[in-house]
């Protein structure tokens, strides 16, 4: 894998989104991510996963200017594929944990959700649904899943307001669970990992389905839609134009 780092360790993986300085989510990066979750999910040795970036970002969010150009009909393929990852990492019948090292910043935040722990960094960054701010929408589905987190009063003032939290500000609004030592972080998340995964994996995954399954159910429908909604958007003169605006230093 180019951008993706995968590892496992007695029962345990991690992956490491390792694109760039950022973590920004691009075509490739997104079929890597797709491709090393269904290996995970197929591997009856992996018990639990962490999912974390290298460097100052666990991710920056989408590509921006890489998919800018992209003609309507491609870059809805690529919203259904990142739609349906996340979709599958929330219902994933294992233990996932998000090591969060970094920003974590708009489909970043949404990849972060999708875990069953959050833990961040101290003072690492900053996460946050912020895509109001330059214009754009986000999905029924990372609706679904903030609400589930945060509850739908915290979640409207999270989208509507587009604020990027600190840490000690994303765990009073519970967009993570817990805060640790930037050094701790990995150490800890295996640690959170590790607890969930002793339980039997049977048991853990059929009541995770029944905890989440509604909320999948919900994703899964309304999704669709949703992304219609988004192109709309996406592809209006006053988003292209704040769109244009936004870059990436590699």
């Amino acid at each position: 894998m180019t951008h993706l780092q995968l590892s496992r360790e007695d029962g345990l993986a991690c992956l490491t989104l390792h694109r760039g300085k950022v973590n920004a989510i691009n075509v490739e990066l997104l079929g890597e991510l797709r491709t090393a979750v269904d290996e995970l999910r197929a591997d009856a040795s992996v018990r639990a996963v962490i999912l974390t970036g290298q460097g100052k970002f666990f991710s920056f969010g989408l590509d921006v200017p890489e998919l800018y150009p992209l003609p309507r009909e491609r870059f809805h393929e690529f919203l259904i594929a990142f739609t349906d990852l996340y979709a599958t990492l929330y219902a994933f019948p294992k233990p996932v944990v998000a090591a969060i090292n970094g920003h974590a910043i708009a489909a970043g935040c949404m990849l972060a959700l999708a875990c069953d722990r959050r833990l961040m960094a101290a003072a690492a960054g900053r996460i946050g649904l912020n895509e109001i701010t330059f214009g754009a929408m986000v999905f029924a589905g990372s609706v679904e899943m903030l609400r589930a987190s945060v509850g739908t009063p915290r979640a409207e003032r999270v989208l509507i307001d587009g604020t990027l939290y600190s840490p000690e500000e994303a765990l009073a609004v519970g967009l993570i669970d817990r805060i640790v030592e930037p050094e701790q972080l990995l150490t800890e998340a295996a640690t959170e990992a590790r607890a969930m995964a002793s339980r039997e994996p049977a048991a853990f995954a059929g009541l995770k389905s029944l905890l989440r399954g509604p909320v999948a159910k919900t994703m899964r429908s309304a999704e669709p839609p949703s992304l219609l909604q988004f192109l709309d958007v996406w592809y209006s003169e006053a988003t292209r134009e704040k769109l244009r605006g936004i870059e990436i230093r590699a």
